[in-house]
């Protein structure tokens, strides 16, 4: 990943412009909350994959790595120790971490790596979480292999909005590389052009038999007959969305980004990278198939491919649900889903759009009317001039990026998060152009097909906000390299995805569509391919906050900001002091 070097140098009075104090301890007496302790140890593996042996970076040896489990408004702590051989990150994706961004963990945005031989531990302040999230490494391509679950049960003494389950699962959707992710990171930034697709989707780490070499291992979910399974999937995947299913069983998704929903019935749902579904699956309730003796249903995951210009892998992933209770069956292969095909937009937004908050007493939603703040982000792949001398394989012999408002983020080489709270940030955002812009430079059709515009610049810019501002960004996909759907993901906040379409934003007639009654409230949102998503979300999480799209090859391209949050005036408005053992850049 490129690195910006800038002289520490501008503006002393940035403490008071921004708003950096002491704050007061973490909302919530510690007394009040109950606090759980996890050891994770990053280590090297050895792990065989489609009939190769190869060695990858894990937590605890596991992969995926080990599920974090926890109670609504509790306090993990968890001790990361490197034992691997390069800098690492931990982020616990949809986290909001209320005024403590100093266990966010983007690397270079909220802190330092930690280095080889080093240790760091993270304190994770569950508020209003409650369902599904994930924790991955956040630092160059290690989260292909380091990612585990997280399970936020209601709190002692409440229930869930819905029958308790007998059983729950994660179910972990992701990729696998026969060659190490790290040299074909690096491999693709040296000459500009786009990455190595994987070779194989996973589920729960296995590809599945129809892979070579995979029949033994294939992941398998027991079920018996009359009980009900929740199935809390993540895409933990670098590049892919994915369409999902379960042969012979339908699936009732209530709930979203550790956030419940409006309890609907599908045949198959869709997942962008990033994004996290909570669903019950009632075992033999209409499972189609039994009177034929077939107990042995394939799950299926099959990508979900939206830019013919961009290489992707189109494998299916499967695992197999396995009635334990019946009797043997017949030796024939389990049923095969029927999933849309890979390039069906449609159908993925056709999904996404039954999404509803649930908006009950005990869990009301809380959708700002009045927006003080107002922003239209162009997302886009682009072009960057190879220059003289070099060898750029990317796009007419250019080097590939990404952008937000035409702007492609670079990443400094300390943290801002540091910086800003020493009050330096002038050292890290460019005294020219310290503000991310509102809007895109130039106006143009968005979607068109025939765009010039191919080429953007790289530059540190970040947007300022002030504390208790309500915030609308709307998502603006481009034709530029290809139209293509973009899970975008914030940092510190979840939001209310109030509105989406296709085509360009009309900001005169579209908002008239929004929903603010019960919108979906998410920590990542699957952009439409040539289209847009509206988002809203009050600026009372004091800090510094990344934003990015969760397809990897994007963010590291510069598809990516970052949000910095004032202090507010009361105490417990105020970002809160960071912890003594800070890993150093």
């Amino acid at each position: 990943m490129a690195i910006c070097k800038i002289p520490l140098i501008w503006l002393l009075g940035l403490a008071l412009a921004f708003g950096v104090a002491a704050a007061a301890p973490a909302q919530g007496s510690s007394s009040s909350r109950v606090s759980r302790h996890y050891d994770f140890f990053i280590r090297k593996a050895n792990y065989t994959r489609l009939c190769r042996e190869k060695t990858i970076l894990t937590v605890n040896g596991e992969f995926p790595g080990p599920t974090i489990f926890a109670r609504n408004g509790d306090i993990v702590f968890v001790n990361v120790y490197n034992q691997g051989d390069k800098n690492i990150t931990i982020h616990w994706h949809g986290v909001d971490q209320p005024r403590n961004p100093w266990s966010d963990g983007p690397a270079y945005i909220t802190q330092c790596p930690i280095q080889p031989g080093s240790k760091f531990t993270y304190r994770i302040i569950l508020s209003e979480e409650e369902g599904t999230l994930w924790w991955h490494a956040h630092s160059d391509f290690d989260r292909a292999t380091v990612h585990g679950a997280i399970v936020i049960h209601p709190r002692r003494g409440a229930a869930y909005p819905f029958r308790k389950p007998d059983k729950e699962m994660p179910i972990i959707l992701g990729e696998w590389w026969n060659r190490d992710v790290g040299q074909l990171l690096g491999e693709a930034l040296s000459t500009g052009s786009d990455f190595e697709p994987s070779d194989a989707n996973t589920i729960n780490g296995q590809p599945g038999d129809l892979f070579p070499c995979s029949s033994d291992s294939a992941f398998r979910l027991p079920v018996e007959h009359g009980k009900t399974y929740m199935l809390r999937i993540i895409n933990a995947a670098l590049t892919t969305e994915f369409f999902f299913a379960i042969a012979g069983h339908r699936l009732t998704v209530v709930g979203t980004d550790a956030a419940y929903t409006k309890p609907f019935t599908v045949d198959h749902l869709f997942i962008a990278p990033g994004q996290t579904k909570t669903v019950l699956l009632d075992a033999g309730r209409g499972a189609r198939g039994r009177s034929n003796g077939t107990y042995r249903y394939y799950m299926a995951a099959r990508p979900h491919a939206t830019n013919p210009i961009a290489r992707f892998d189109n494998s299916t992933a499967t695992a197999v649900l396995e009635y334990v209770d019946a009797p043997p069956a017949v030796a024939t292969p389990p049923v095969m889903p029927s999933l849309p095909a890979i390039n069906d937009s449609a159908a993925a937004e056709a999904y996404s759009v039954r999404l509803r908050s649930l908006a009950s007493d005990e869990h009301p939603v809380d959708v700002p009317r009045h927006v003080d703040h107002r922003m239209l982000i162009t997302i886009a792949v682009n072009e960057i001039p190879c220059a003289p001398g070099e060898l750029c394989k990317g796009p007419r012999n250019n080097r590939v990026a990404a952008s937000l408002n035409n702007v492609s983020f670079e990443t400094p080489s300390t943290a801002i998060l540091g910086a800003y709270y020493r009050s330096v940030l002038g050292g890290v955002a460019k005294p020219d152009f310290p503000d991310f812009p509102d809007n895109p430079a130039v106006e143009f059709n968005y979607t068109s097909e025939d765009l010039p515009l191919r080429f953007t610049a790289r530059d540190t810019r970040v947007k300022v906000l002030e504390h208790g501002a309500v915030v609308e960004v709307v998502f603006q996909d481009t034709a530029i390299l290809g139209t293509e759907s973009h899970p975008m993901h914030l940092h510190g906040y979840s939001f209310y995805v109030v509105g989406r379409g296709l085509g360009n934003f009309d900001k005169h007639k579209d908002p008239a569509t929004y929903n603010l009654v019960d919108p979906p409230y998410q920590n990542t949102v699957s952009v439409p391919k040539a289209g847009w998503a509206a988002i809203r979300f009050r600026a009372a999480n004091p800090g510094v906050w990344f934003m990015h799209c969760h397809s990897e090859r994007h963010m590291v391209w510069g598809m990516e900001t970052v949000f910095i949050v004032k202090d507010g005036k009361a105490r417990e408005a105020k970002m809160m002091p960071p912890p003594p053992n800070m890993p150093r850049c």
